[in-house]
């Protein structure tokens, strides 16, 4: 029985432990394996993503600073900056593609302009390929996904200046 109490006490401390690194990380999971003790320790990570909106007038918006694949939002404010323009946002939880095949050339590239209802890029939802398209005309500012990357709905994908 003491050894059950003593096990008791090192699973919490190491339980205490494996939340430190999440706490301290971008993690969303940890685990540890020591002979037939096994520990994971994970946490989700919500987004209350806004209703896509479609305005005419461009609006600031808060984006991740600079990320080589946008995943999620970081949690520290000081990375976020404002940005100008208007955000094109996923209608849909996909993968999007920013061309129609893999040897084809991208549907837009920033400083490119375009025109109201021209494709931006794809998002496959359901083996259904969805084709986002400019809600106005305007100059891509800057597109805020990589191609083949998982996006959620309300998620930013390309920034539009007038």
């Amino acid at each position: 029985m003491a050894d059950d109490k003593k096990h008791a006490e090192i699973d919490a401390a190491l339980v205490r432990q494996l939340a430190e690194i999440l706490n301290e990380t971008d993690l969303t999971e940890v685990e540890v394996e020591r002979g037939e003790l096994r520990i994971r320790v994970a946490r989700e990570i919500t987004m209350h993503a806004a209703p896509v909106q479609y305005a005419a007038a461009p609006a600031a918006a808060a984006a991740p600073a600079a990320a080589a694949a946008p995943v999620s939002m970081p949690s520290d404010p000081a990375t976020i900056v404002a940005r100008a323009g208007e955000e094109v946002k996923s209608p849909m939880v996909g993968t999007a593609y920013l061309q129609a095949s893999p040897e084809a050339p991208p549907f837009v590239q920033p400083g490119d302009k375009v025109k109201k209802g021209q494709t931006l890029l794809i998002v496959e939802a359901m083996k259904t390929m969805n084709p986002i398209q400019a809600p106005r005309d305007g100059v891509v500012a800057e597109i805020l996904v990589g191609d083949a990357q998982p996006v959620e709905f309300g998620e930013p994908l390309v920034l539009l200046e007038a």
